[in-house]
């Protein structure tokens, strides 16, 4: 139970995300009193101090400088946080401004880098995606595909399809269900897909 709590710690979740996810994935139910003394016992803080801007700037030019692709400053922020950092959206939307000029009028202008796409095989790659049309009526869906044999993995309607804790959720549900991960996952580089990305690396 510990290593969980330190994981949904790690991912950013608030005290409430993660009894639930406990209770959901892990079916361990604690209060919330008890949650906050393990995190103390563990040294699990929240910072409030903020991270040296230049290190941050010097952290974002190396992500950029290695990247191919054009990056949103909600998706850096993410990776700064997933870093250690402790830097606000606003920063970090900032920094870019001034990092990567070319990258936020390419954005602005729509433009796309193509890719080529391999599978190789079952659970090689999952695709997640949202469909938000019926937005406006109370219907948010998100889905999910195994890109090698197209068959649905997960496909769930809820009152929000932008929270990562519940994308996350969907995407732990399916692998105990499953029994296996994929190797890959690919997803709209939004905010909502952040903690699917972190669980990846374990």
């Amino acid at each position: 139970m510990d290593e969980a709590i330190a994981l949904f710690h790690k991912l950013g979740l608030s005290q409430p995300e993660i009894l639930e996810y406990l209770a959901y994935i892990c079916n361990v139910v604690i209060s919330k009193s008890t949650l906050k003394r393990k995190l103390g016992c563990m040294g699990l803080f929240r910072r409030k101090n903020y991270s040296d801007i230049v290190t941050v700037a010097v952290f974002l030019e190396k992500l950029l400088q290695e990247s191919t692709e054009s990056h949103g400053y909600k998706l850096l922020h993410l990776k700064c946080t997933q870093k250690g950092f402790v830097v606000s959206q606003e920063t970090v939307r900032l920094l870019i401004h001034i990092l990567d000029p070319i990258g936020i009028r390419q954005r602005r202008r729509g433009r796309l880098n193509r890719r080529i796409y391999d599978n190789p095989g079952p659970d090689f790659v999952w695709h997640i995606d949202s469909y938000d049309k019926l937005k406006p009526y109370g219907f948010c869906i998100n889905g999910a595909i195994d890109g090698f044999s197209r068959s649905i993995i997960w496909l769930e309607v809820y009152s929000s399809n932008s929270d990562p804790a519940l994308i996350g959720c969907y995407f732990m549900k399916a692998v105990k269900s499953r029994g296996a991960c994929p190797k890959r996952v690919r997803a709209d580089r939004g905010t909502e897909n952040g903690h699917v990305e972190v669980m990846q690396f374990f």
